[in-house]
């Protein structure tokens, strides 16, 4: 069996490998300043990262470490929520990857941890919304610049992350016990054909049932519950079946406008983690 840190780099991997995955980067399809060669690049990056969060570092380092490894390629920000997730889960893997495990690993979060975290986005351009009221000294886009407010303040990892719960599904999983990732892993399970034709499926499955929160910021509610919609259209009725060709026409459709529903691909990676973790998917 992998060690933990090789299972994410693994799960990273077959999530980019995953085709088609409607308005994201996979193996037959760019976006035009990201590139399937970058996913890849940042994957490989990111394992020092998650070697630390193997061996019993704390989140917030693993986490600023594997975000700056993953930023050595050209194309900038390619799985930053991604590794929000994966880094908590090796983490968990040390003693159980269980969901109460995993709990107590975000919620024992320390304010040293979130100014890791602060510390991560000087690393890369990652697009977020406007902070809630009153957490204007905390946007996380001033970087290094919000630690002394963040310490003021006495805020943990697991507390700003709470407070972005509202518009952020990556943040939500961390408050609510990962559990669309445990979700994920058990439709690998069920899924048919490789395990990077499952991520695809499985990608599709989550998007069909829940809005896509980087769509949302970006392009606005209506669009983001429009993509869910029309992905909900492609499935067979309890089941993880598609039409390939009706999909693929939906991914080309969606690159084209530029919808990205990159927040269901971080939460496909976590699961594909979990799943590899516990032998669900023979790679």
């Amino acid at each position: 069996m992998r060690p933990p840190a090789q299972n994410a780099e693994l799960a990273l991997l077959l999530e980019v490998a995953g085709t088609p995955k409607p308005g994201n980067v996979d193996r037959k399809r760019d976006l035009p300043e990201l590139r399937f060669d970058h996913f890849l690049a940042g994957a490989v990056g990111a394992r020092d990262g998650l070697e630390m969060a193997a061996n019993g570092a704390s989140v917030g380092p693993a986490f600023e470490r594997a975000v700056e490894g993953m930023a050595t390629q050209g194309g900038d920000n390619t799985q930053f929520g991604a590794l929000l997730l994966l880094v908590p889960l090796v983490r968990a893997a040390r003693e159980e990857l269980s969901q109460p495990i995993v709990e107590s690993v975000v919620e024992g979060t320390t304010v040293a941890d979130a100014a890791a975290f602060y510390r991560a986005f000087e690393h890369v351009d990652v697009f977020v919304s406007d902070p809630p009221a009153g957490m204007g000294p905390l946007d996380v886009r001033r970087g290094s610049d919000a630690i002394p407010a963040l310490e003021e303040r006495g805020l943990t990892l697991f507390d700003v992350l709470d407070a972005s719960v509202p518009g952020d599904d990556v943040a939500r999983e961390w408050t609510h016990g990962f559990e669309r990732s445990f979700l994920a892993a058990e439709r690998f399970a069920d899924a048919d054909g490789s395990a990077s034709d499952r991520a695809a499926a499985v990608f599709l499955s989550l998007l069909a049932e829940r809005p896509d929160t980087l769509v949302a910021t970006k392009h606005g509610d209506a669009v983001a519950r429009e993509v869910t919609d029309r992905a909900a259209e492609h499935l067979e009725r309890d089941a993880l079946e598609t039409d390939p060709a009706a999909v693929d026409a939906f991914a080309d459709e969606l690159v084209d406008r530029g919808v990205n529903p990159g927040t269901t691909a971080d939460v496909t990676a976590a699961g594909l983690f979990i799943a590899l973790e516990r032998e669900l998917l023979d790679v």
